[in-house]
């Protein structure tokens, strides 16, 4: 029902940047996220949380990107950003968007949705 597109993953070289971004969609018109978190996976390892950042506004960082990573978005629209700077050869991974919310089909009934981004490939190497 609620659809995550991923964009702007590639290639840097270290201490490079990169900026991704995940909108929101939905075969109904209006979608409210209350939370939206980045992950990322390598092959072999755990999947780590990113960042998060909540309905109103809070955000927060794992302490592998604290300091390198911003985290914003725009409600509205149900676009969210993730500005990566300083990236380091172990910030290579595939990276997914995660929102929760409510999907509404008219102004009185709604259906709760967690939903995934495809993932975008990031890859730092020099």
């Amino acid at each position: 029902q609620v659809r995550l597109v991923e964009s702007g993953g590639g290639l840097v070289q270290p201490g490079g940047s990169l900026r991704l971004s995940c909108a929101a969609s939905g075969t109904i018109f209006r979608i409210n996220v209350e939370g939206w978190s980045w992950y990322r996976q390598t092959p072999g390892k755990q999947r780590e949380l990113v960042a998060t950042l909540s309905g109103a506004g809070v955000r927060d960082y794992g302490d592998s990107v604290k300091g390198r990573f911003n985290f914003w978005g725009d409600n509205a629209k149900n676009i969210v950003y993730l500005q990566m700077n300083s990236l380091k050869p172990e910030d290579t991974a595939a990276y997914y968007c995660n929102a929760v919310g409510w999907h509404y089909s008219s102004s009185s009934s709604a259906t709760r949705f967690d939903s995934w981004g495809q993932g975008t490939q990031v890859t730092v190497s020099s």
